[in-house]
């Protein structure tokens, strides 16, 4: 008798196989020990099979048959497994199901369409909308666990073709992911294919059919101060020429074409305000000859008049509600209030025109590829070359001024002759000031107190104007627990907040104390002397980067303060003038003699925004260090 020996793996994997109910297909390898390793590094969840089907029968009917089967090796993988179907009136979902499956391959729960949850898909922020979710929310008992997902569903808006985004994220592999689009009558059609190169993807592309495929991608794992996934890893977007959203029709094959659709079939007669209204604005600007002077004045109007309230009904939620109807409630959302700020302009005889932008995360419009984008509105008043730009659901942002919510990317422009992409404003290195002149003084038992004026600009005054809506406990608990968290016994005394909303600059002036500040002994007396600005950011370490090194805002800091030293002590020698110069910014600290009593603590800090290879991560690093050390730098005192 020949006795055959099987590696212990081989015998344990077929015992796991054989000894659970089976109810999967052959089609997916459901046991997570099956999931090849390098699959598994860093990664919180694996893609395992992912499909897109994908009919378009007409410019008005399409069909989407969606099936996912995931293992989630981790609570953060939660994420990556969801179990959701949207639809509203123009989308009617035909199939719909869920299975959970544990570690071994063995069904935990399985649901059917009647188990799904029914929920509006917008939060309680909005007032009423047709879009409308089933879900389910599974809680995990154990990992890692696996979910097969599947969905069909059949809609006459063809504007939102669904793009193929095979690895959605870091920390997610995909052992299999297959997009399939099928144009049986041979709809006109578009499509754009991004970062494809040096990834393992097949694809296929005729007038009837395009195929996208990718095998066994590892999870990219997120590093810090780095792109968006977005950046670089795939995708494949695909439009039709001639599309329905919510029985509207349209056609266009660039921006200018889609611009003049929105113009025609959105905006149009939504501009009509009642003859009162009208009245009212013209009074205010009476006298006022200079448009943008006109436009301030109808602004702060637009501004003291309305509020915002998410309202997501209207060719797909891409209709503005009418002005006279947000005139008459004194509420609407980004394309409500916009068009209503744009109606009041108009009114006065400013021209504005309607954007369409990417908010919230800096995302361009794609200039190049024209289809349906963005998921915000703002307005835009041509001025010579000098763009100005109004966000208009904001009660409180200066006129022109836009923050980190929709600056510096590309957006589209709807004007009557068709859409134009612009560039929004920029805020950048230098622009975003913040400037700190202050007194210090030093007392005897190691306290000190401390009289400083804080000037904030540009993404710094972004950052600080929404302190004048704190109440004085929340303003004094943001200094001591953000702004100067470093400073143990840190107590405000008083706070005078200024919002120069013409100028856009904040202006703190500020008392503050801090005791036992100082550490002292018979010799000395020792104390950091970068007290109200210490920056001491040094990134992580990777051994092997592998990703870009981006810088995402950059900034400029600047502080000067009259340090005034105990009765009784000696000042000396003081540290020389220091200078770090790199590609990522500069820093300088120039620390100076007054009088026997007091010394001149000088300092600037910059870093420029920008995208750097890899390789200039340890560059990066190396100066911010550097950086870091001369921040904590002491000063010692001693005794007459």
């Amino acid at each position: 008798m020949i006795k055959k020996h099987f590696p212990l793996k081989l015998v344990v994997l077929l015992f796991l196989l054989f000894s659970v109910d089976i109810t999967f297909s052959q089609d997916d390898i459901l046991p997570s020990i099956l999931i090849p390793s390098k699959l598994k590094e860093n990664a919180n969840a694996v893609v395992r099979n992912a499909s897109i089907e994908i009919t378009i029968d007409d410019f008005d009917k399409m069909i989407v048959k969606k099936r996912e089967v995931v293992t989630v090796l981790n609570k953060l993988g939660n994420v990556d497994a969801r179990i959701a179907e949207a639809y509203d009136e123009d989308t009617k979902i035909t199939d719909l199901s869920a299975t959970i499956y544990d570690a071994f391959g063995k069904e935990i729960k399985r649901y059917k369409e009647r188990h799904f949850e029914d929920v509006s898909a917008v939060d309680g922020g909005t007032l009423y909308s047709d879009s409308r979710v089933k879900y389910v929310n599974y809680t995990p008992i154990s990992y890692p666990y696996t979910l097969v997902f599947e969905s069909e569903y059949k809609t006459s808006t063809t504007g939102f073709i669904p793009l193929w985004l095979p690895v959605n994220g870091y920390f997610v592999a995909v052992e299999n992911s297959t997009y399939k689009i099928n144009n049986p009558n041979k709809i006109p059609w578009r499509f754009k294919k991004t970062n494809f190169k040096g990834f393992p993807i097949e694809t296929k592309e005729s007038e009837t059919e395009i195929t996208y495929s990718i095998k066994n991608q590892p999870a990219y794992k997120y590093e810090n101060s780095t792109v968006h996934y977005r950046e670089i890893l795939p995708k494949a977007v695909i439009t039709l020429n001639k599309f329905a959203l919510k029985g509207v029709t349209g056609e266009y094959k660039n921006w200018k074409e889609f611009g003049l659709w929105m113009n025609t079939k959105l905006l149009n007669g939504r501009d009509v305000l009642n003859p009162s209204t009208i009245a009212k604005v013209k009074s205010l600007v009476q006298g006022v000859e200079n448009p943008i002077e006109k436009a301030k004045i109808v602004y702060k109007f637009m501004q003291d008049k309305t509020r915002y309230i998410s309202v997501q009904v209207g060719i797909g939620g891409w209709e503005p509600i009418a002005a006279n109807e947000v005139d008459k409630v004194g509420y609407g959302d980004c394309k409500g209030l916009t068009n209503y700020t744009k109606a009041l302009l108009k009114a006065v005889g400013v021209t504005a025109y309607y954007t369409v932008v990417y908010a919230d995360e800096k995302r361009d419009i794609d200039k190049d590829f024209s289809s349906m984008q963005g998921n915000h509105v703002i307005l835009n008043i041509p001025n010579e070359g000098n763009d100005i730009w109004l966000e208009c659901t904001s009660q409180t942002i200066p006129f022109g001024f836009l923050g980190d919510f929709t600056d510096d990317r590309n957006v589209l422009v709807v004007t009557p002759e068709g859409g134009v992409i612009k560039r929004t404003s920029t805020y950048k290195d230098k622009k975003n000031l913040q400037t700190t002149v202050g007194e210090i003084k030093l007392r005897k038992d190691g306290s000190l107190k401390a009289t400083l004026k804080r000037v904030s600009k540009g993404l710094q005054y972004d950052d600080k104007s929404g302190y004048e809506g704190y109440t004085d406990e929340e303003l004094y608990k943001s200094y001591k627990t953000n702004d100067w968290s470093y400073n143990n016994n840190l107590e405000i005394e008083s706070a005078k907040l200024t919002n120069n909303k013409t100028d856009v600059v904040f202006t703190e002036e500020i008392e503050a104390s801090i005791k036992n500040y100082a550490t002292i002994n018979d010799t000395e007396y020792i104390f950091r002397v970068n007290v109200f600005g210490r920056n001491s950011y040094v990134p992580k370490r990777y051994r092997k980067r592998k990703l870009p090194l981006k810088i995402y805002r950059g900034y400029k800091d600047e502080d000067t303060f009259t340090i005034t030293i105990p009765e009784g002590y000696n000042l000396q020698s003081l540290p020389p003038e220091k200078v770090i110069t790199s590609k990522f910014g500069n820093y300088k600290v120039n620390i100076s003699k007054i009088d026997n009593s007091s010394f001149s603590y000088h300092r600037t800090i910059s870093i420029k925004e920008g995208v750097y290879p890899k390789e200039d991560y340890e560059l990066y690093r190396s100066f911010r260090r550097s950086i870091a050390k001369y921040e904590n730098i002491r000063i010692v005192i001693t005794p007459k």
